[in-house]
């Protein structure tokens, strides 16, 4: 640890040193620039003028800056470091704490789960059927024969059911998915929120025989107490208590047997399938995010969560870098009991923060657990950049007066560049500026090719509209506000990082915590408290002048240019070189009607081709068949064919209403 501090030190003082040395060229760059003006062909008069004002313009800046240089030595001699340099060193931790977290978990490998012989037997049904079923497409498809969804929609409790009956895979993708609002509609996704409840609990001996299959030891020999009724059951793995041998209480996660070998399976497949959702297209420029990067996003956070070292290394992370002499802390990681398929921590001997009674019992006060919470939150957003990306009251515990946070399984990252266009956007909210809210969401999202910066701003507009009453920081919901950003840039073609989506998400959590916990903290005064202490350290007057100053004598050179470039443009006109170019705007949504209604021809075209083709291939006798004497094939190019048109004709019949 001693050594991570060391280069901590050593990079910040370089990062200081490089500060004030890039002030300095900024500061001769500037002197420069208005010592060298532009030699350009205006008539003698306004050359003069605007010669005589720029050097006006110049001892007026470099008085200011002096001025400022002198306060600043002043400031830095009597104070220490200037806010700047705090800025800068702010950056660097964050840069170098997402990086050390990195890698703590870089090299885990997946290896082969260890059967022993009582796991074999525990496992005989599983085994015997996961032998017999090799074709996973056929379990699929008879799963989606059941549901039988074009006929009545996919609707939200459709969805969910069927990735319930099409399991793991699908249930751990639809949890996902139910924190992603910026894919699905919000219906959609508190539906899905469901899969998380009511998950079918491991045999305990099953559990126990998976512990001693990790360990190599038994269970005696590792606890003293074990108990089989879990505490919490989940579609990965499930948690139970326990007392080692040395009096240590801790909890230890199980994962199911045979899960990853299943999803491993279902991953594989849905990556054949994905390009085909993606009509051959995926690797080229689109609005939307491709089905192949959505399916290769799930698949990397469900693998991080199938190796519970990761976990592991989240938890001990926090505890010795986020969390250390803060108000809030975290179990002990149990390093010897902690592998792949199991991880021990040590047990948290108190209550969740939704238990207001026993809180009281416990002598803990509400409004001071609620303030540590938010204030450890907004410490690992803003000054960490690494923070709890499931903070909801089942992963916030108190013991002894002090909240634990539990469960690091999902942990969210955010750049100090996202942090500061959130400020653009805050502050232009707070003067009505569109342009500076429009270069914040533009910077934090990626925009596609239906992107209309100008349409963006009218929008904008309409948004401050909606906050003209506000007039500070503490009157704006921030929760709320980051919501309708992400709605915002989804209507322009805008889509948004999933680290900034899952802040989001995050933020929305932690609201409903406090909500419940302690009503009456003002959680927007606290959450503007924190971002104005960050815009006033990363503030600097000095820099501000020279953008000014710069911005200004620019300006001025574009000015004396101005007879010039009439009497080129006016000479073009003469010499009939002046060409005009036009773009038409506004007739987006009609090219996009006419493109889902050109689609739904060609699905009712395919769908009669393949209806067609079934009632053909259903006079021929390819084998298999039916009991009633059918083909196989020709049933199935019905259905698919029948399906089509069906969906298809929804389709024209909800757009002519």
């Amino acid at each position: 640890m001693s050594k991570k501090k060391t280069q901590i030190e050593e990079a910040r003082e370089q990062k200081e040193m490089n500060t004030q040395e890039k002030a300095q060229e900024e500061t001769k760059s500037t002197q420069n620039l208005a010592d060298q003006p532009e030699d350009i062909s205006v008539p003698g008069e306004i050359k003069d003028k605007g010669n005589n004002w720029m050097e006006e313009l110049k001892q007026q800046i470099n008085d200011g800056i002096d001025s400022i240089s002198g306060k600043k030595k002043t400031a830095a001699s009597e104070e220490g470091a200037p806010d700047q340099a705090e800025a800068a060193e702010t950056a660097l931790n964050k840069d170098l704490l997402q990086k050390e977290l990195a890698d703590s978990k870089a090299g885990l490998t997946h290896t082969p789960m260890t059967m022993t012989p009582d796991l074999e037997k525990l496992l005989a049904d599983e085994l015997k059927e996961e032998k017999k079923n090799t074709k996973r497409s056929a379990q699929m498809i008879s799963v989606l024969a059941k549901h039988n969804f074009y006929a009545n929609g996919l609707t939200p409790v459709e969805l969910r059911t069927t990735l319930e009956d099409l399991g793991p895979t699908y249930v751990k993708i639809g949890q996902i998915m139910s924190s992603r609002t910026d894919l699905l509609p919000e219906n959609y996704c508190k539906e899905l929120e469901t899969l998380r409840q009511n998950v079918k609990e491991l045999d305990p001996q099953i559990a126990r025989a998976v512990i001693e299959a990790e360990t190599g030891k038994k269970i005696d020999e590792i606890y003293s107490e074990f108990r089989d009724e879990p505490i919490g059951s989940a579609s990965i793995g499930q948690v139970h208590y326990g007392v080692l041998k040395d009096g240590t209480k801790v909890v230890t996660k199980v994962q199911r047997p045979l899960i990853a070998e299943m999803m491993a399976k279902d991953f594989e497949l849905l990556g054949k399938l994905a390009p085909l959702l993606d009509g051959g297209n995926a690797d080229q420029d689109s609005d939307a995010m491709s089905f192949a990067a959505i399916i290769k996003e799930f698949e990397k956070v469900t693998w991080e969560e199938l190796d519970f070292r990761v976990e592991a290394a989240n938890t001990k992370f926090f505890k010795d870098r986020i969390l250390a002499g803060g108000p809030t802390t975290c179990p002990t990681v149990i390093d010897d009991l902690t592998t792949e398929r199991i991880f021990t921590m040590t047990f948290v001997e108190g209550c969740s923060v939704s238990k207001k009674e026993k809180l009281a019992q416990q002598g803990t006060d509400p409004m001071q657990a609620g303030r540590d919470i938010l204030e450890s939150y907004l410490q690992q957003v803003f000054d960490a950049g690494i923070f709890h990306a499931d903070p909801h009251q089942g992963n916030i515990m108190v013991s002894g007066g002090k909240v634990h946070w539990i469960d690091f399984g999902m942990v969210g990252e955010i750049t100090e560049a996202d942090i500061t266009s959130l400020e653009k956007i805050v502050v232009g909210l707070l003067r009505s500026d569109t342009d500076s809210m429009a270069d914040g969401v533009l910077a934090i999202g990626s925009s596609g090719a239906g992107c209309d910066r100008n349409k963006l701003k009218d929008d904008l507009e309409l948004f401050c509209a909606k906050y003209m009453s506000v007039s500070s920081l503490s009157d704006i919901d921030f929760s709320a506000l980051l919501g309708e950003v992400v709605d915002l840039a989804s209507k322009h073609h805008i889509t948004m990082p999933g680290r900034f989506t899952m802040l989001v998400r995050s933020f929305l959590t932690i609201e409903g915590v406090m909500e419940q916990l302690c009503p009456e903290l003002d959680l927007f005064e606290v959450i503007s408290n924190k971002l104005m202490d960050r815009m006033k350290k990363s503030f600097s007057l000095e820099k501000e002048i020279l953008n000014l100053g710069q911005g200004v004598l620019d300006v001025s050179k574009k000015v004396t240019r101005i007879p010039q470039l009439l009497a080129d443009s006016l000479s073009d006109i003469i010499k009939g070189r002046l060409k005009i170019n036009l773009e038409l705007t506004g007739y987006e949504e009609l090219i996009n009607e006419l493109g889902a209604k050109i689609n739904d021809i060609i699905l009712v075209i395919i769908g009669c081709a393949l209806f067609s083709s079934g009632c053909r291939l259903a006079a021929t006798q390819i084998r298999p068949v039916l009991p009633n004497g059918m083909p196989l094939i020709a049933l199935v190019v019905l259905m698919i064919g029948a399906s089509m048109l069906i969906y298809a004709l929804k389709r024209i019949l909800k757009k002519k209403k």
